[in-house]
């Protein structure tokens, strides 16, 4: 008796510690975020979210925001830890740091500025340490530090100090509740605070949360003691489940889930999740996919996601996610190629074999269910298929083929098996069809059991897909590397009578990556360009008209049918799903599950629907659980936030923080009034952008526009940021959209800014350029006018000298007419000069010939002949009309000459001046003795006397002299 109580004693005392290893069926996608992601302090303390959807986390190198795409860092003055944070509802994010208090909000360019309250406290008060909690209530805010309460109104701090310490503050209930140490419950009423009755069962305890738990109830959390109910001024511990858990691992904090679940966030056991009955929901830890077990804050998001602050990083829990992983096996590693909810277990066929589960299949949504996975006996190995004929579970494997029954597996050959097709449509099913690796293999059911009745002889090749035309006997198969086959069976099922190949020259695209599947009542193929038909009339295939608007084209490698008319598909790793509308025109509605991008099986992949709450993918770690349902209803309309900002240049400018003012109030869109404006120089922009669908990020997509500069918008991409460069200046607006999977739409943000011209095209450089061309233009006017007068002082300079030349032409005329003149009686002169020195010469010789004629015959004197001829030639030298005539004409030719000579040697004589006339014409000294009737020794002493008397140098040629005081050339000096 003592044994048997001392045994049920350990049972109950084990029950907690079993429970602790039940994890949910499913897990919700956990997003891991490092302080490598973040680039902040490895530890995180508080996280909060604004109205925006914006999330806060109180690190330990400040204050960490991230909107969905981008985290960013804020430090506290004196650069300390943040440990917790609280938004009011005019967007101010209050903080506790050490020894610093105050809340961060955006200045004017939308940057979080922070604002310190520290000035508010007396001197002799600020050392304080660490501020573990804040809370605002209404337009107040209470800061906890252990050794101090503060109280923020009316931009006035008020002090409360504690008997011995604070342990605690909180709000539920629009209450707020304080805790001395190990002491009971203050409340906040009228400005002081009052002890709550009942309270002192929580003395000795530390109390770390207290939440909502109905209408007049409130569910309080202990750090070492467990949970209480404080109802009606009376409290008493809550049992639950997990209780030894809690008092072993502690609860640090705790946030309501719903209306029905709490989450507690233990010290090191994670993150227990209960139900009002204290029974365990969920639980996360380490092994599920935390990064620590040590949780130090929880917050519940917008789209009812869970998120932890840890003691090293933060996550995400989609906790409401309608996608889940579930992990047969325990090293969560093994593929998942099957899946059957057969008889109140869930069969996961795996690539190290199958696993089951008990599940009520009446439960709307069996993810919920934290019973644990086993092995199926004699069933290791890859599991390829799984499917219910006659009421019993055939087993497609690598080793062969199974009949499943409960946790065990009976082989009934030894062939390995892809899959199982019903020889006809009627129940029970007599024959089946076993796709192998080497052929058909027939299966006959007999007696209550399947038996193995051999391999189909004629065509031993590998069938993965099958499907089974029982009014005609035949078999359709498909192989992705060699085309669709046609197998005419025996209708015994015993051989394969003949087979028909056709390819791409039978109307499909292609000879490889050929599926087939059983859709619509229709045979069809999932090809790389869509889906085809078999058209029996002209024995090819075609493209499928059901789906030819809608998935006209895209490569396709799986097809599934479910109850309800949906076709599912995967195409290139990418799930999706077709579902039948009736109020319009199109056929199907077309989604895709972005969550599921890249993570099913590539080239084995599978899909099974058992309803719309419970639909099981193939996956590379485990099995992906969809409810359908839940998903179409939990898809938020998408939002979107514009991000930073900047300026790109030399060194990059912040000009929008990412939150909007108006009126000193956090506003959606930008104010009118506070558009900015930036110099040419930076006019490169880069803009950030995100959406707070946290849980839905590979959901959504953006699409962008610069009003001002893109045409149109842009196309859907998944990217968060854009860049632009070298913008002219003008007016520009960047807006941006988001949008899910299912083609929701969200409201578009704007933001306008302007870029300023260059300086050289700014208003000042216009007034100038308006001035300089005004000058220019006067200036050029005045260069025209002054060229015009200058042109007309050249034409009447160029008339003038046109003048000046005609009379110095019409001058050099008359001189050289003068001069013509002057040479012709120069010549004439020189002419009448030679004949009479000739004739001179020649009377002279006739005298001479006489002379001595009289000499030799002593003529006499007297003779009257002799005398007679000798008085005629005296008379003709003394004659004087010739000489009278040639000195007049001299005289004529000379006359400027001897104006000269005397202008310019006045003591100069007459015979001098005939001298120099004579020289001037070059006559000898003989020539000039002659026509002056003078000795040649007289013409010599004229000459000497001439040349002192006109002061000519010896080196000077005489005539050169005098030809030069003809041309005018000697100046008087």
């Amino acid at each position: 008796m003592n044994f048997k109580r001392n045994a049920f004693l350990l049972v109950i005392l084990l029950c907690p510690f079993f429970s602790i290893g039940q994890s949910p069926l499913a897990l919700p996608q956990i997003e891991n975020y490092s302080y490598n992601d973040y680039k902040g302090g490895i530890q995180n303390w508080d996280v909060a979210q604004d109205k925006n959807g914006i999330l806060y986390f109180g690190n330990n190198d400040g204050l960490l925001t991230f909107n969905g795409s981008f985290w960013n860092l804020h430090h506290l003055p004196n650069f300390t830890v943040v440990r917790s944070v609280e938004i009011d509802a005019q967007n101010r994010i209050f903080i506790g740091g050490q020894d610093e208090i105050g809340y961060f909000f955006p200045n004017k360019q939308g940057l979080l500025t922070y604002h310190s309250l520290m000035h508010l406290i007396p001197e002799n008060e600020r050392k304080f340490a660490d501020v573990w909690n804040v809370e605002v209530f209404g337009e107040e805010v209470f800061f906890r530090s252990i050794n101090k309460l503060l109280h923020y109104k009316d931009d006035r701090i008020i002090i409360y100090q504690p008997k011995l310490q604070w342990a605690y503050l909180g709000k539920a209930n629009n209450n707020i509740y304080a805790q001395g140490s190990y002491g009971g419950l203050l409340v906040y009423e009228q400005g002081s605070w009052k002890p709550v009755n009942g309270s002192n069962a929580l003395h000795q305890t530390t109390v770390t949360s207290i939440l909502p738990f109905g209408k007049d109830s409130l569910l309080i959390s202990t750090l070492k003691n467990g949970l209480f109910l404080m109802h009606q001024q009376k409290i008493t511990p809550f049992k639950t489940t997990q209780d030894q858990t809690f008092f072993n691992d502690r609860i640090y904090c705790a946030t309501q889930v719903n209306k029905d679940w709490y989450a507690l966030g233990t010290t090191s056991a994670g993150i227990l999740i209960i139900n009002k009955t204290g029974q365990l929901v969920q639980r996360y830890s380490f092994e599920e996919g935390l990064q620590k077990n040590n949780i130090r804050g929880m917050l519940i998001d917008h789209n009812r996601s869970l998120w932890v602050a840890l003691d090293d990083g933060i996550d995400q829990l989609s906790i409401n996610s309608a996608i889940k992983t579930i992990f047969p096996d325990k090293n969560k590693q093994a593929t998942g190629y099957a899946v059957n909810l057969f008889k109140d277990r869930l069969y996961i066929g795996t690539s190290n074999g199958l696993y089951a589960s008990p599940v009520v299949a009446g439960e709307m949504d069996i993810s919920f269910y934290n019973k644990a996975f086993t092995e199926v006996r004699n069933a290791k190995g890859q599991v390829w298929s799984l499917e219910e004929i006659n009421g019993q579970l055939l087993m497609g494997h690598e080793d062969g083929n199974f009949v499943v029954s409960g946790n065990e597996a009976e082989r009934i050959s030894s062939s390995g098996t892809w899959l199982f097709r019903p020889g006809s449509r009627v129940y029970p099913i007599t024959d089946v069809l076993a796709g192998t690796y080497f052929g058909l293999q027939h299966l006959r059911f007999q007696q209550g059991k399947f038996v193995d009745q051999g391999a189909l002889y004629g065509f031993n090749d590998s069938f993965r897909f099958l499907d089974y035309d029982a009014a005609e006997h035949t078999a359709w198969a498909s192989h992705p590397n060699r085309g669709i086959y046609k197998l005419q069976i025996a209708a015994d099922f015993n051989k394969i009578e003949k087979t028909t190949i056709y390819g791409k020259q039978h109307g499909l695209p292609s000879n490889l990556h050929n599926y087939l599947f059983h859709i619509k009542n229709r045979r069809v193929v999932a090809t790389e360009k869509g889906i085809y038909e078999f058209d029996v009339k002209t024995n090819s295939f075609k493209p499928s008209a059901l789906f030819k608007n809608i998935l006209e084209d895209v490569p396709l490698q799986y097809l599934k049918e479910d109850r309800d008319g949906k076709v599912w598909f995967v195409s290139n790793k990418r799930v999706g799903v077709l579902a039948p509308l009736k109020t319009t025109e199109a056929k199907y509605s077309l989604s895709y599950l972005s969550e599921l991008n890249e993570k099913v099986v590539g080239g084995f992949e599978s899909i099974y629907v058992y309803n719309e709450e419970n639909v099981f993918f193939g996956g590379s770690k485990g099995i992906f659980h969809l409810n359908y349902k839940k998903y179409k209803a939990s898809q938020s309309t998408p939002t979107v936030l514009l991000g930073q900002v900047k300026s790109l240049g030399e060194t990059d400018s912040v000009i929008f923080g990412g939150y909007f003012l108006q009126d000193g109030k956090v506003v959606k869109s930008q104010d009118k009034n506070s558009v900015v404006k930036l110099p040419y120089d930076q006019n490169s922009m880069h803009f950030e952008y995100s959406s707070t669908l946290y849980d839905q990020k590979s959901n959504v997509q953006y699409s962008y526009q610069l009003e001002g500069f893109d045409p149109a918008w842009s196309q859907w991409t998944a990217k968060s940021e854009k860049d632009y460069t070298n913008l002219p200046a003008g007016k520009y607006t960047f807006k941006v959209r988001s949008r899910n999977n299912l083609g929701n739409e969200s409201a578009v943000v704007a933001y306008e800014f302007r870029i300023a011209p260059a300086w050289y095209r700014s208003m000042v450089a216009y007034v100038i350029y308006f001035l300089i061309g005004a000058l220019t233009i006067y200036l050029v006017l005045r260069w025209q006018k002054l060229k015009h007068l200058k042109e007309q002082e050249h034409l009447s300079y160029l008339h003038q000298l046109e003048v000046d030349r005609n009379e110095k032409e019409i001058t050099n005329l008359q001189n050289e007419k003068l001069e013509a003149d002057m040479d012709f009686k120069n010549r004439e002169l020189a002419t009448m000069t030679m004949n009479l020195v000739q004739r001179g010469e020649v009377l002279t010789r006739i005298k001479e010939v006489i002379s001595t004629l009289v000499k030799k015959h002593d003529v006499a004197d007297s003779s009257q002949s002799f005398r007679h001829l000798l008085r005629l030639i005296r008379d003709v030298e003394k004659g004087d009309d010739n000489k009278t005539q040639f000195n007049m004409h001299f005289n004529n030719v000379n006359e400027e000459f001897f104006n000269t000579l005397k202008d310019l040697f006045p003591e100069i004589t007459p015979n001098e001046l005939k001298l120099c006339a004579y020289l001037k014409l070059n006559l000898s000294t003989k020539e000039i003795a002659q026509m002056m009737n003078i000795t040649i020794k007289a013409v010599e002493v004229a000459r000497y006397r001439l040349r002192k008397k006109l002061n000519i140098r010896p080196d000077i040629n005489l005539y050169d002299f005098l030809m030069q005081v003809s041309r005018g050339l000697v100046l008087k000096e």
